[in-house]
């Protein structure tokens, strides 16, 4: 008789403390996740941190957190986490009453965007798994990963204009320019240019200028037509990520030059709150100096979504109808229509020079290399 009460009081216990935990579970739980970099490059390693707190007496023997990840993010394998199908990151925890855990997750960023994790679902439950309660936590947790910079001596840009007269390096190279004027110190400037005498006169650190730098900035456009029927699908994307990086780079190097850069596409900006809106409108950044200027040309193109918000050939006309002028234009594309070169000819005629930098250059310098090292380096 006492086994059958013993057996009774055991199985109204287990299903009490099941009662328990579901009631009481989740209360004065909380959860938080966060980047210690919000900002890195593409190949680059940051770490997401996840605290989970337990404000209350009743200890939580198993809590499961999911979140939806991107498969572009990449997490080192450990024991109390796990990755499901390449979208979902699981993480267990067992906590005491009043405890709060820290744990931190390293990741490689193998992909340029603008990720947004803004929520996970909590579920806890009794030790012998009869119930448990789940909930969804909102958060607010982004990262922005960069286009991968490549190093400017593995850019293959064009030598000379299609005039023949004008030197593309000129514009990240030294070049002996027409003193101007003083100017106030930006980022990209160097030692050598600062002006102590203006400097000491102002109070505030000046740099020489030069008549190239006051009258000429460098836009750099890249194509994301691959033919000019806009309503194709793009093919190769992964050829356009490697323009991305490739203006990306270009962009980087001038600036830090001192020289005003700005960038300009055809496609858009890949925001998800505003997916719905009937006309996405194309990318054009004008040229200035700086780092914040850096840095938000990046995050712009972190952001760009591999589609087409209209056809080049429009993108062009839109510069045109402008009338821009006293511009050095890098037009990074895949090929170039009779109408892009009737526009071309035309913000030529405005004052404007332009070269051309071909972006299938990627696809022929990939196949030299899968093809093996050439006949001189085989022997050597």
């Amino acid at each position: 008789m006492a086994v059958h009460w013993l057996i009774v009081v055991t199985i109204i216990m287990v299903f009490f403390q099941a009662y328990l935990f579901k009631k009481w579970g989740l209360a004065g739980v909380s959860y938080n996740r966060y980047f210690t970099q919000n900002a890195v490059f593409e190949g680059n390693d940051t770490e997401m941190v996840e605290e989970i707190v337990n404000r209350k007496l009743l200890p939580i023997p198993w809590l499961r957190l999911e979140s939806k990840m991107s498969s572009h993010l990449s997490f080192n394998k450990q024991a109390s986490l796990a990755v499901l199908g390449d979208q979902f990151h699981r993480s267990f925890f067992s906590l005491m009453a009043f405890q709060k855990i820290r744990r931190r997750h390293k990741l490689t960023c193998r992909k340029r965007g603008y990720y947004q994790l803004r929520t996970a679902s909590i579920s806890v439950g009794d030790p012998f798994g009869i119930d448990q309660k789940s909930k969804t936590v909102n958060l607010n947790s982004d990262l922005i990963v960069y286009p991968k910079l490549l190093p400017i001596d593995n850019i293959l840009l064009p030598t000379n204009s299609w005039q023949g007269d004008i030197i593309v390096r000129r514009w990240i190279m030294d070049d002996p320019f027409v003193f101007a004027g003083v100017r106030d110190y930006t980022y990209g400037d160097t030692m050598k240019s600062v002006n102590w005498s203006a400097t000491a006169r102002t109070g505030r650190l000046q740099v020489s200028k030069n008549d190239y730098t006051a009258d000429h900035k460098i836009m750099i456009y890249l194509n994301f037509d691959e033919t000019e029927d806009i309503w194709k699908s793009i093919k190769d994307e992964d050829l356009f990520e490697k323009g991305i990086s490739y203006a990306a780079s270009i962009a980087e190097y001038t600036i830090s030059k001192g020289i005003p850069t700005g960038f300009g596409c055809n496609a858009y900006i890949d925001d998800p709150l505003e997916r719905l809106k009937k006309r996405k409108d194309s990318i054009r950044i004008e040229g200035k100096n700086g780092k914040g200027h850096l840095m938000y040309i990046l995050e712009t193109m972190a952001m760009l979504r591999i589609d087409r918000s209209m056809n080049f050939n429009h993108f062009l006309q839109e510069d045109v109808e402008r009338k821009r002028r006293d511009t050095d234009i890098l037009l990074i594309t895949t090929f170039v229509s009779e109408t892009m070169e009737k526009h071309i000819r035309t913000l030529r005629v405005l004052g404007n020079s332009i070269e051309i930098v071909d972006l299938n250059q990627f696809k022929t310098r990939e196949t030299i290399n899968q093809d093996g090292p050439s006949v001189g380096e085989q022997h050597g």
